[in-house]
């Protein structure tokens, strides 16, 4: 099976297996851990960032990032298609009682003019607006990368506002990539518009597990206690920290090759009668395609592409996801190609429908 589900299902390399078994490793709860503490010191230097939090996954630091920003009563201001809106359970306000306003953005970032009337009056009518919410990429917008004079607008008017910045950069390695400058100073100038960032490992980067939340050491030995209450607390996790220091060493600069994958896939699904790509747009490693209903659902339409050996995920009643990564060479990726085409109906062929669509 071509697994393009997601790029959480890779599995560790012999050599990332290699550092995990040999990883000096303490009580990380006890502050113990020289690898956890190497981690942390390593991100929070990338993200340009005084301290760093390494916790198992990307909604735990995302929701971390909410609580040490937000009181009982507050609210936060995103994106309707975000993350941390749309799949972390409503985490926000199960645990901390705050409060959500999504806003129906045009690519994933508020205009100043959204976010200006978004944030309430201080009225003890309405909850207290004190966060904005950022992803980038933004998944369900195509692992579209943003932009960053927009993003940088919406994040000094929030600033101007009152409101802190948090940025859900689980795949910010991939947009720090894909824009062309080194990745190491694009890191650096997206952490400088945010007072938190949240980033993961076990994405793009191929480690098994974890995440790191990124921000000004008062902030996080706040979130170093949450994450305790939490049950976010480990011993000796240095051994999985081993695997994303490893992922940082030797696993960014490829992320080029998952977007050079993700971009033949595109092209092919531009070019299969039926199927067309979101918004005509692959910035990075995902793709994101609507299948038209005479071709049926999106779950059927994966279960045949499943039956051709490619695993996709349907992630709508009409749309499907496909994610490149590590563990998807270019063989495999001619051989999805080929399989979208096969998948089709009868009569439905490029040849016979190139006319129709």
């Amino acid at each position: 099976m071509i697994d393009l589900r997601s790029d959480t299902v890779t599995r560790p390399t012999p050599a990332m297996r290699e550092a995990m078994a040999t990883a000096r490793v303490g009580d990380d709860v006890l502050g113990d851990d020289p690898t956890v503490a190497e981690l942390e010191a390593r991100v929070a230097e990338l993200l340009g960032k005084p301290a760093a939090l390494f916790v198992p996954s990307g909604t735990m630091s995302n929701q971390l990032g909410v609580r040490v920003h937000c009181q009982p009563g507050d609210e936060l201001v995103c994106d309707t298609q975000c993350h941390i809106y749309n799949y972390e359970q409503g985490a926000y306000a199960q645990l901390f009682g705050v409060a959500a306003r999504p806003l129906d953005t045009p690519g994933g970032v508020p205009t100043t003019d959204q976010l200006d009337a978004a944030i309430r009056p201080d009225n003890i009518h309405f909850p207290r607006t004190r966060l904005l919410c950022l992803e980038n990429t933004h998944n369900r917008w195509g692992g579209r990368s943003a932009e960053y004079d927009e993003v940088r607008a919406a994040c000094e008017l929030a600033a101007q506002r009152g409101l802190a910045r948090h940025l859900d950069g689980a795949r910010l390695w991939n947009a720090a990539v894909a824009s062309g400058r080194p990745w190491s100073d694009e890191l650096r100038r997206w952490g400088g518009l945010f007072d938190t960032v949240s980033v993961c490992f076990s994405k793009g980067l191929g480690a098994p597990v974890g995440s790191a939340l990124c921000g000004p050491a008062d902030l996080i030995r706040q979130a170093r206690r949450t994450r305790k209450a939490l049950g976010g607390g480990m011993r000796q996790a240095g051994v999985i920290a081993a695997a994303a220091l490893y992922a940082l060493e030797h696993h960014v600069d490829r992320l080029a090759d998952d977007h050079r994958r993700a971009h033949t896939l595109a092209q092919a699904v531009r070019e299969t009668p039926g199927l067309s790509l979101v918004d005509d747009r692959c910035d990075t490693n995902l793709v994101l395609v609507d299948v038209d209903p005479s071709l049926g659902a999106a779950a059927g339409f994966a279960g045949r592409l499943a039956g051709h050996g490619v695993g996709l995920l349907a992630i709508g009643p009409q749309r499907v996801r496909a994610v490149t990564h590590l563990d998807v060479d270019d063989t495999q990726i001619h051989r999805a190609t080929s399989a979208l085409r096969d998948s089709l109906p009868a009569g439905r062929s490029s040849a016979s429908a190139a006319g129709s669509y």
